[in-house]
């Protein structure tokens, strides 16, 4: 089981508050340090009645997409477009260009609702709202993902420490209420994906299943009927989802009948994302199989939502292997979203997806866009 966490930082830090130091101030942050609307979204034939019959499953994925950090970095409140910063339409762009069409969107809950029960901030409201809406305006969907691993940091101690979900001080129903607030905001746009909460770590399955339960009821209260995807315990994870407890995760319910189950895998030693090294060529799909039989035997769609790989020969190779078993499987993956672009990753980070330094695409940009093309293409 891995041991990774984040902190408050790029993607895949550590988990005590995605521990991203500000790129402004020269600090490099690693995956340790940094951590619609109306009618359900029918991309690729997805919809209400997402556990239907097998005979009816989808030949291929419908979605093929990346991470885009940036939202989540820094200290909390801190500052916009210093201490952390949404992506730029220039880079939604090129991903579109190579053929993604979806991007997760990870951001901290305390800044876009500071006060636990009370309206979102007008400001981040609309700096999200711009990602949702330039990025549907060139076909992709958009995950929206509060960043917080299922606990957050609240103004009544300044910020100074983070306390779950289901805690005096994060009380299970301002979850819910956020998620209300978060689904009036984009119900109506088919394109936006609620991702309940990103990694939770830390928390009992007892404590997790409860608050992911309220998000959903609360979601679906509101008349939206957009596509929801509900993460298990430990970070997430595929490799560990049986022995951590997640299994219990099948009481989850949706009136709707809308949602996936959320899962990410990483190649390296621990599953943590924190090494370029795979430990061999086959590590992903071997790691997410006991998952995808379950998901499987109980009819529930998943969607792999954090992976990565480093540009060495084993990793590229482990890269490939996990995207072909995605696809050979689609009777349960609805599809994936790598980790990570941004402008702000410093060129040396190894799941660094962003153009390099002279304009090239990266080793991995270039399998994944290649497969990402499949979605497309069938």
């Amino acid at each position: 089981m891995a041991t990774r966490r984040r902190s408050a930082g790029p993607p895949g830090a550590p988990r005590t508050g995605h521990g991203y130091q500000e790129m402004r101030m020269g600090h490099k942050p690693t995956r340790r340090t940094v951590l619609g609307g109306g009618l359900a979204l029918t991309l690729g034939g997805i919809g209400p009645g997402m556990r239907g019959a097998r005979a009816a499953a989808p030949t291929r994925l419908a979605f093929a997409g990346v991470n885009l950090a940036g939202a989540e970095f820094g200290k909390v409140p801190g500052r916009h477009t210093f201490d952390y910063a949404y992506p730029p339409p220039a880079t939604i762009d090129y991903y579109a260009g190579l053929g993604f069409n979806v991007i997760r969107v990870p951001f901290r809950w305390e800044r876009l609702q500071p006060r636990l029960g009370e309206a979102l901030a007008t400001d981040e409201q609309a700096r999200l709202a711009a990602v949702v809406a330039h990025a549907s305006a060139k076909g992709q969907s958009v995950i929206i993902d509060p960043h917080n691993y299922a606990r957050r940091r609240v103004e009544t101690d300044n910020w100074a420490r983070e306390h779950f979900i289901g805690t005096d001080a994060v009380p299970t129903e301002t979850f819910a209420d956020f998620w209300r607030r978060l689904a009036e905001a984009f119900k109506g746009n088919p394109r936006a994906i609620f991702g309940l909460m990103n990694e939770p770590a830390g928390i009992a399955v007892d404590a997790w299943l409860p608050a992911a339960d309220a998000a959903v009821k609360s979601i679906r209260e509101t008349q939206a009927s957009n596509l929801i995807l509900v993460p298990g315990i430990d970070y997430a994870g595929a490799h560990s989802w049986i022995s951590s407890g997640n299994v219990r995760m099948r009481a989850i319910a949706d009136p709707a009948d809308n949602f996936a189950f959320e899962v990410h895998q990483y190649l390296d030693g621990d599953s943590s994302g924190t090494s370029p090294e795979a430990v061999s060529a086959t590590i992903g799909s071997e790691r997410i199989r006991a998952f995808q039989d379950w998901a499987r035997e109980h009819q529930f769609k998943a969607f792999l939502g954090e992976f990565g790989a480093a540009d060495n020969e084993r990793s590229l190779a482990a890269l490939r292997d996990l995207c072909r078993t995605l696809e050979d499987n689609a009777d349960v993956w609805l599809g994936w979203a790598a980790w990570a672009g941004g402008s702000w990753w410093p060129e040396d980070y190894f799941l660094n997806l962003e153009p390099a330094k002279d304009g090239r695409a990266r080793k991995q940009t270039e399998i994944l866009a290649e497969h990402a093309r499949r979605v497309h293409s069938g």
